[in-house]
């Protein structure tokens, strides 16, 4: 069992809805903030906004590129990875070129993600000093189990730090099966990262005890709250009890 600290710094916080305001992203930094989740994930275009209300944090700053659909270019991908890190962007989540994996173009889909990998390592350290970190989402809802191991396999030979399960676009979300398959084809080295309709404690932990070590979510404070009332349930008798009218 781990701590409640711990399972906050195994969540990326996130926000990708097309109508969130700044309001929304700035409500977000502040719980993120408070809850020290590992990591805040926007769009690029608010990366400006959540870098000022996430300064002095420990929460990381990250972005999704070619989201949802990864149906960019290599050059595009580049581009706007490295646009990322220049806002302050430390964890990228880039979406792999669906089509061009279903189709069997496993060399564009290895370029693109050795592109992206090199673009990040040739940008620098971070403000922490450390790397940028590359998350590639695979979307398990729209790719074969065959599919999926070859852009593990791509993704390590190409030095990139996790698999991430889904969009949160597609058909599904994470499922505790997906987790399992990636962490035993990816064995122990690469990160994996479970996403996509994860809203609930038991489902975040069931995903980690699959072999996910991130989970992304727009619920993590929900999931602490969650895990808080696991360790202090409520008396039966107040579970069952009626309010008054």
């Amino acid at each position: 069992m781990f701590s409640k600290t711990a399972l906050a710094k195994l969540i990326d916080h996130t926000l990708l809805r097309p109508d969130a305001t700044e309001e929304d992203i700035i409500r977000l930094c502040e719980e993120a903030r408070e809850c020290h989740f590992a990591c805040l994930m926007v769009f690029p275009s608010w990366l400006q906004v959540a870098r000022r209300h996430l300064r002095d944090s420990d929460t990381k700053l990250g972005a999704v590129v070619a989201y949802p659909f990864g149906a960019l270019p290599p050059a595009c991908k580049v581009f706007e990875t490295r646009q990322c890190i220049s806002l302050g962007a430390a964890e990228i989540d880039v979406v792999v070129n669906i089509g061009a994996l279903r189709s069997g173009n496993l060399d564009l889909v290895k370029r693109e993600i050795q592109d992206v990998v090199t673009q990040a390592k040739i940008s620098g350290l971070t403000e922490d000093g450390e790397e940028v970190m590359i998350k590639i989402i695979v979307e398990t809802g729209m790719t074969t189990r065959e599919e999926q191991e070859k852009v593990v396999r791509i993704a390590e030979e190409c030095r990139a730090d996790f698999i991430k399960t889904c969009s949160g676009c597609g058909p599904r979300g994470a499922t505790v099966e997906d987790v399992r398959f990636l962490r035993q084809v990816a064995g122990r080295e690469m990160g994996i990262k479970a996403a996509g309709g994860i809203r609930t404690y038991e489902h975040a932990v069931a995903l980690i005890n699959a072999g996910a070590n991130r989970i992304g979510t727009s619920s993590g404070v929900a999931i602490l709250r969650g895990y808080e009332q696991s360790q202090h349930p409520l008396p039966e008798e107040a579970m069952t009890q009626r309010p008054s009218a």
